[in-house]
């Protein structure tokens, strides 16, 4: 029999697989991401070469950000909606394995380990709504869990799976050694939705907008971010910021400033701006050269057509004022 297991490069999904893997079951597997996910594709790569299984990759754009407008089970600590967000992955998972032919589902997921969307009532709600009650198979945690399916009717050995829970890693660690798993990431968070940094420019994003798409998501990861009334300005922070900012001013068509003849930041400029609007942009990317204060810089201003304009940075007094709406840098 084949299983469908969620994957995502860390040890506990490497774990679960390889757990059922050595019950004698096929697997299959299936990798989401979304635009905050900080995932280690060489991890997942190295993980799915080493077991020898197919992995297919699923994306969740728009119809994931949607869900941030209003998460039907909220949100917890920060921006992160764990609970709906793992109610569409297994959504997204059933749709796949309906398509390839497989009836039940391996997760790595550990019992109280994460507060939110892995107690016991939040697995059960979960399950229910995406109409996999009884087929989701958990071996870290499985003796502690209800029977599901593969138990009741004696596809899986109760006793072959584990007890795992909580926040401590060290059984997850000591089943690693036994299963012989030695090449494994550290623990991390891999969502942004869990940042406080990212979490508070999300808020502030959803607050002027109203909504969110995948380029905005990326932009939110970059640069010291302004807001000049409705505008909200970007200010890159190094080379690679400024190259992948660039890069997407032209992609998009969004406005950008630059310095002209001295080393400084990509602007980008997202609003309706007026002259004043442009003008303070501008002693932005002034500001953040390394370009004089004291005299006056030509600075490049691409919005269809080049412009340019001749002026001095933003002042200490006016950059304080500014910085009443700055949004933290993550």
């Amino acid at each position: 029999m084949k299983l469908l297991a969620l994957l995502s490069g860390g040890l506990d999904s490497t774990l679960s697989v390889k757990v059922v893997m050595d019950l004698g079951f096929d697997v299959e597997a299936v990798h989401f991401t979304t635009p905050f996910c900080q995932c280690d594709k060489c991890s997942l790569d190295t993980v799915s070469d080493e077991l020898g299984i197919n992995v297919h990759h699923v994306y969740l754009g728009q119809e994931f950000l949607d869900l941030l407008l209003d998460p039907p089970h909220g949100f917890g600590s920060r921006m992160n909606i764990c609970i709906d967000c793992r109610i569409l992955m297994l959504k997204k998972a059933k749709e796949l394995a309906d398509n390839i032919g497989v009836e039940y589902f391996v997760t790595g997921e550990v019992l109280n380990q994460r507060p939110f969307s892995q107690r016991f009532p939040a697995m059960t709600l979960i399950e229910r709504e995406a109409g996999l009650e009884g087929r989701i198979l958990r071996p870290l945690s499985g003796k502690l869990l209800p029977k599901t399916e593969l138990e009741k009717t004696g596809q899986v050995d109760r006793d072959m799976l584990h007890s795992i829970q909580g926040r401590r890693r060290i059984p997850q660690m000591q089943l690693a050694e036994e299963l012989e798993i030695r090449d494994y990431p550290c623990p991390s968070g891999g969502c942004l939705l869990t940042d406080p940094q990212y979490s508070e420019r999300l808020r502030e994003h959803l607050a002027h907008e109203g909504k969110i798409t995948p380029v905005q998501a990326l932009l939110l990861k970059l640069g010291r971010h302004f807001r000049l009334g409705d505008v909200k300005v970007i200010v890159g922070r190094n080379e690679k910021e400024n190259y992948v900012l660039q890069s997407m001013a032209e992609a998009q068509g969004i406005p950008q400033m630059s310095v002209v003849g001295h080393m400084g930041p990509t602007t980008l400029i997202q609003g309706e701006t007026d002259e004043g609007v442009i003008d303070q942009c501008a002693a932005l990317t002034i500001r953040y050269s390394d370009a004089p204060r004291d005299a006056p810089v030509r600075v490049s201003h691409v919005d269809g057509d080049l412009n340019y304009s001749l002026l001095k940075a933003v002042t200490d007094e006016e950059l304080e004022a500014i910085q009443g709406t700055m949004v933290l840098a993550v």
